[in-house]
């Protein structure tokens, strides 16, 4: 008797997701509610879960499919998997030319269930994925796994006092381009990215885009970071990190300049009260960004750790589609990448985003004398149909004294 597997509810309004990939393939023993493939939706990965106990029977749909809440996807069977294993019939034998070219079957089996980044990444930095133990949720390889693999190669080759390391038999991604060759891939794009690039285009075309800068130095935060972080990972659980800081200056920069946190509805101007900040994490899949709820009515510690569960759970896929809608104002920090400067593009229906950077030493003037100061860059990108260049300018000048004296945080300055 086999039982059908449906695309399940995705969320208000959501009525189709991508197949992004199978995580079993006929045959393979599932238990009940073991995640079997996972969906793409506009702003998050979903897994489906195996309705019973069984062994995954024939899939229905294809990778990269569009599927309708409720469709029928695939189906379970009944029994444990080991005589589904066992029915097809055997391959012939390859010939003695093909032999050296089929390598261990395990690692056929191991590219095959990988996502289509992670093949990519697999391909072009020429590692075996059988031999990666992947960090991903249930095991899964990810791109990162991969990287660090392909960096950890040099150093495996001499751990051995120079020896050779035994050269691999072939490698079980797709063969690699004949040497000098110039190869192309098409990748579809993920339901997210494609979603990402509408919504930023759409940005660009509606909204009358400006970008202000300033510099923040960042003496007093790090120095406060670094007398407190002990004493506040010990209270909190969590570590003391700059967002916190950043994330009050900014909702207290928003009940002064409220234009800023404000959005265009048609031919109205509808104002916040409260502050729903927005926080770009990273993701396997790419940058995500969930809301700080009632940002402004929370302590330093009660932001530093929603981010950090936010953090923790983007990375495993693990992050409610509710928790990433709506939002009042954005918090991006490339930073944590290494940039210098941007300009980044806001999230619509929102007005204004708030683009962090990488801290570097660099010689500033203080009381007439050049000394050498951690400074970082503050970019802010806005709607200049409802901001004008001085709010933008006095939002950023309040965030900078915020931050050069933490102590205004303190008593609401």
């Amino acid at each position: 008797m086999a039982t059908d597997v449906t695309v399940p509810t995705l969320g208000e309004s959501i009525t189709e997701a991508t197949l992004g990939e199978w995580l079993k393939q006929p045959g393979d023993p599932v238990a009940a509610d073991e995640p079997i493939a996972s969906l793409e939706t506009d702003k998050v990965s979903v897994e489906v879960p195996s309705p019973v106990a069984g062994v995954m029977g024939a899939h229905k749909v294809q990778a990269g499919d569009t599927v309708e809440v409720g469709a029928v996807i695939a189906s379970v069977e009944e029994g444990s998997g080991a005589s589904a294993k066992a029915a097809p019939a055997p391959a012939p034998a390859p010939a003695p030319a093909e032999a050296a070219q089929q390598a261990p079957a395990s690692s056929g089996d191991v590219a095959a269930a990988l996502s289509p980044s992670v093949r990519r990444a697999v391909l072009e930095h020429g590692v075996d994925p059988s031999t990666i133990q992947g960090t991903g949720k249930d095991g899964r390889i990810t791109k990162e796994d991969v990287e660090a693999a392909a960096a950890s190669k040099p150093a495996a080759g001499k751990a051995d006092g120079g020896a050779a390391a035994p050269a691999p038999a072939a490698s079980p991604a797709p063969a690699p381009a004949p040497s000098g060759g110039r190869n192309e891939e098409r990748v579809r794009m993920t339901r997210l990215r494609q979603t990402i690039a509408k919504r930023l285009k759409e940005a660009q075309d509606t909204a009358a885009l400006l970008t202000t800068f300033n510099d923040v130095d960042m003496t007093a935060v790090m120095e406060a970071r670094a007398k407190y972080k002990d004493l506040f990972e010990k209270k909190h659980g969590v570590r003391l990190g700059f967002m916190g800081f950043f994330a009050k200056a900014v909702c207290m920069a928003l009940k002064d300049i409220p234009a800023v946190n404000a959005r265009i509805d048609g031919d109205e101007i509808v104002y916040h009260d409260y502050a729903d900040i927005s926080v770009a994490v990273s993701a396997p899949q790419g940058l995500v960004v969930p809301v700080i709820r009632s940002a402004d009515a929370m302590s330093v510690a009660e932001i530093e750790r929603t981010i950090g569960d936010f953090g923790k759970r983007a990375k495993t896929g693990d992050l409610k589609m509710e928790e990433m809608k709506g939002g009042t104002f954005t918090i991006s920090n490339g930073g944590v990448f290494g940039s210098l400067m941007s300009t980044p593009i806001i999230n619509p229906p929102q007005s204004a985003v708030l683009g962090l950077h990488r801290i570097e030493d660099r010689p500033v003037v203080v009381n007439g004398e050049i000394v050498i100061r951690p400074m970082m860059y503050m970019a802010l990108s806005y709607d200049h149909r409802l901001i004008d260049g001085r709010e933008a300018v006095t939002f950023l000048v309040a965030v900078k004294n915020a931050i050069e004296d933490p102590t205004r945080l303190l008593i609401d300055l």
